[in-house]
């Protein structure tokens, strides 16, 4: 089955109910969706950040429990170390959390769902735009 990372600006766009990220993503099986526990750590720190936000705090909480929060292994760490020597090899940088996402995506060998276009910059990663 052919896994979709949902990067976290396509996942705050699910949460905000974008009408076109909400299309392409009730357009695939529940089970082949799937977010970096990086991208789940920057959904809890916008919660942090608004505590009072009572709607924002249940939308967070079940997109966490309806698709897969997958763990940052040892493995991913190995392979986020080779991607990054890589890139800096061709003089390309990404933020640092971008970084582990998209290596925690090549690793478990899942299709990036973003709009972000830095991601384009990491050759074999494969990238999915599902705002339009």
């Amino acid at each position: 089955m052919k896994r979709f990372m949902l990067d976290t600006n396509t996942a705050s766009r699910l949460l905000r109910k974008y009408p076109a990220v909400a299309e392409h993503i009730v357009a695939v099986p529940m089970a082949s969706l799937c977010i970096s526990t990086i991208t789940a750590g920057e959904l809890l720190f916008g919660l942090a950040k608004h505590p009072d936000a009572k709607q924002l705090h249940l939308a967070v909480r079940e997109l966490l429990r309806r698709v897969d929060v997958l763990p940052w292994e040892s493995t991913t760490a190995e392979y986020c170390g080779i991607v990054r020597a890589e890139m800096a090899r061709h003089g390309k940088v990404l933020a640092p959390l971008d970084m582990l996402i998209a290596a925690h995506a090549l690793c478990v060998s899942a299709v990036l769902v973003t709009n972000d276009l830095a991601f384009g910059q990491m050759a074999h990663l494969p990238v999915e735009d599902r705002t339009e």
